[in-house]
């Protein structure tokens, strides 16, 4: 194994917490893009609003600013909370907001506006006559919605995701600011100290390339099995 000049185990470190953040960061991010997406095609005006204002916030603010306020924010903010327990309490506690927590809620809030734009969109361009034709064989909503539309959605949202998915894992050195040792800033370490950028950064962004083309691979082979089972199905139809 290369030794990286004693770097080795640190970067391997980095790369692997730089894994882990991505992908908690997807999870949470898919869980509010749905949630957005479908808040922004209900039938109410203020909830429409609401989902409306974050988009808008979130795409334009830039990325490093908001993980700055967020997190900083959020301490802020745990710290008002805690003051009012401590007042009531007669406590003095005091709560450290976790970094690394900080940066998975930070890019799932973030990237969960990009996927809500994915999600709406993907949902729009489902034939609605898929869901009467569902409803016209006796499905309930939910099972139509299950069935019929949700998986007639992904396959529309398939590459979205996956870009916004190669976005966010790039967006992931952005965590370096709040103090996270990521493996861009575990590379950036080692190039002061030993004045040799390219032994690390070039590694470094072979890796990135790496997830990323793996990432291209699964999508591809993702929405061919979803093709196959439509073109499976039509034939049973």
């Amino acid at each position: 194994m290369i030794d990286f000049q004693g770097y080795g185990w640190r970067l391997l470190g980095g790369a692997a917490l730089t894994a882990e953040l991505a992908l908690l960061s997807l999870v949470l991010a898919l869980v509010i893009g749905l949630v957005v997406a479908s808040v922004k095609l209900s039938r109410s005006r203020v909830l429409r609003g609401l989902a409306l204002l974050y988009t808008t916030v979130i795409r334009g603010v830039p990325d490093l600013v908001m993980m700055m306020l967020l997190f900083y924010g959020g301490q802020i903010g745990v710290n008002v909370a805690m003051d009012q327990v401590n007042a009531w309490l007669g406590t003095d506690i005091f709560v450290n907001v976790n970094a690394f927590v900080a940066g998975v809620i930070t890019l799932g809030v973030i990237y969960g506006a990009y996927m809500s734009e994915t999600f709406r969109g993907a949902f729009l361009a489902v034939d609605a006559g898929q869901m009467e034709a569902a409803r016209a064989y006796g499905m309930s909503g939910w099972l139509a919605f299950r069935r019929v539309r949700f998986p007639l959605m992904m396959r529309h949202a398939l590459p979205g995701i996956n870009n916004n998915w190669m976005v966010l894992l790039k967006a992931t050195a952005l965590v370096s600011i709040i103090g996270l040792s990521d493996m861009v800033r575990i590379a950036d370490q080692a190039t002061k100290a030993t004045h040799q950028p390219f032994l690390f950064m070039v590694p470094v962004g072979m890796g990135y390339l790496a997830i990323t083309s793996v990432s291209e691979l699964f999508v591809g082979w993702l929405r061919r099995r979803y093709d196959a089972g439509f073109n499976t199905s039509k034939k049973g139809v």
